[in-house]
């Protein structure tokens, strides 16, 4: 379905003028048609309350000597008064005595009463208006006179005044339509040319183009000079911007190449360390051991444990080459986004690890399906790094715990390895990421140095971040997110 096109700025400034008169005006006449609603109800009440008056003080002679034919001459007076339906005077005890009918098919009240105290009451029926007064003679009431009169007159009023009262409306619409007119040629058109020069500056991005500002009011004038010179500043850095894209896309270029050339040399150390560096420490290790298997007889206690520590050495330096190709392949490693199970991934590294040490009793709780986006080799090793940290500093402990799972943290899922085991002091805490960064030495535990700075590799890799938190003795916690 096609977006409705959006209304002119000149087409709502109209519908708003017209709006806010129409509102003002439609107000203004509720306000007066209920005044005078209420007025003219008021005054129709009043002119009842003055006629019944009237016949009741014209009839209290009648009602004395007991002179009906007096009462209705005094009530046939209602005939100059078209509004008036029926009157009638009634005695003292509140039966009728004389009537007024302008219709003689109609009926009057068989019987009226007033309660106690009230002189006169008053109410609407069936679209007519009823008064009953008492009358009263020397203090002593002597009757009581009812009036009933329509409301032709005043339904008639309320027509005429609601007929003006549109024909107001519309011409004030009128008016507000033509001022509305007018402000569109001498203020909107401007505007408008100005919203045709942003079109064409949006569609085409050329910033050379400039409003026309001729004619305009003053304030305009300074509105379109502002714009203008807004225009002149976007073109000015746009012009920049092209020329420092430029030299960027240039300075990339040769940093590409640079990189490239890195990473050549890069391979070619890895090479070299895997080849070159390995195939002498192997050789030392074992022409040591030769010496030692051959010629062990010969050597004292003190040679032989020169031996062994040369061989120990090499070892220790064939560990680092390879955890420092590892890394290397962690930074440079293709990388291939799926659904990893982490908990299963969990499960198979603290199996092996149980394999290697079946004797210790360690408490290995996994969350269950426990999952993350990501590579599955390279979060392979992270979690590899983490757990045999755990698996390693609790190996003091005669029993020990280790945990896996997740937690959410500040609208992020966080992953979580938990031991507690020998810890660290936080103090310490910005050397743990570090290479060849060791918080214990390596008669306490054995290691490279190397394995936590590849988890921060990972991690950051993955677009995450890797803390932790540790008390001696008590454990650490290293937590993290991709």
């Amino acid at each position: 379905m096609p977006a409705a096109k959006p209304t002119s700025l000149s087409g709502k400034l109209t519908r708003l003028s017209v709006l806010v008169t129409a509102t003002g005006l439609l107000l203004a006449c509720a306000a007066f048609v209920t005044y005078d609603f209420v007025s003219i109800r008021r005054a129709l009440v009043r002119n009842l309350s003055v006629q019944a008056h009237l016949l009741g003080s014209s009839s209290v002679a009648a009602l004395v000597f007991n002179d009906r034919v007096s009462a209705e001459n005094t009530l046939a007076a209602l005939r100059a008064a078209p509004n008036v339906v029926a009157a009638c005077v009634y005695s003292a005890e509140g039966k009728p005595f004389a009537a007024y009918r302008r219709d003689p098919a109609s009926s009057v009240p068989g019987r009226v009463e007033l309660p106690t105290g009230d002189e006169e009451k008053q109410w609407f029926d069936r679209g007519d208006v009823m008064l009953v007064g008492r009358i009263v003679f020397q203090g002593h009431p002597t009757g009581f006179i009812f009036i009933e009169s329509d409301l032709q007159a005043f339904w008639a009023g309320m027509r005429r005044y609601l007929a003006i009262s549109l024909c107001v409306l519309v011409g004030a619409l009128l008016v507000a339509v033509g001022l509305s007119t007018q402000i569109r040629h001498e203020i909107l058109r401007p505007i408008e040319a100005l919203a045709d020069v942003a079109r064409a500056l949006t569609e085409d991005r050329n910033y050379s183009v400039r409003a026309a500002g001729e004619g305009a009011a003053a304030e305009m004038a300074i509105l379109v000079g502002a714009f203008n010179d807004m225009l002149e500043q976007i073109e000015q850095r746009d012009r920049a911007l092209r020329e420092a894209r430029d030299d960027l896309e240039r300075r990339v270029q040769l940093r590409t190449a640079e990189l490239e050339a890195a990473n050549k040399e890069l391979e070619a150390f890895s090479y070299s360390v895997s080849h070159d560096l390995r195939a002498p420490l192997r050789s030392i290790d074992g022409f040591s051991l030769a010496l030692l298997q051959d010629h062990g007889e010969r050597l004292d206690a003190e040679a032989r444990s020169y031996f062994e520590r040369i061989r120990a050495a090499t070892r220790r330096m064939g560990l680092l080459i390879e955890d420092m190709l590892n890394l290397a392949r962690v930074s440079r490693a293709e990388m291939r986004r799926e659904r990893v199970n982490l908990s299963a991934v969990a499960h198979a590294i603290l199996a092996d690890l149980r394999k290697t040490e079946h004797s210790r009793a360690v408490d290995c709780r996994i969350e269950e399906n426990v999952e993350a986006e990501g590579d599955a080799q390279l979060l392979r090793v992270a979690m590899d790094n983490l757990l045999g940290n755990a698996w390693k500093y609790t190996s003091k402990h005669a029993s020990a715990r280790i945990e896996f799972g997740q937690m959410r943290a500040n609208g992020s899922r966080v992953f979580y390895v938990k031991d507690d085991g020998a810890g660290f002091d936080l103090a310490y805490a910005g050397k743990l990421f570090g290479v060849f960064q060791r918080l214990h030495g390596m008669s306490e535990f054995p290691g490279t140095g190397v394995g936590l700075a590849t988890v921060q590799r990972i991690v950051h890799r993955h677009g995450g971040r890797i803390w932790a938190e540790a008390e001696v003795e008590k454990g650490a916690t290293f937590y993290f997110t991709v």
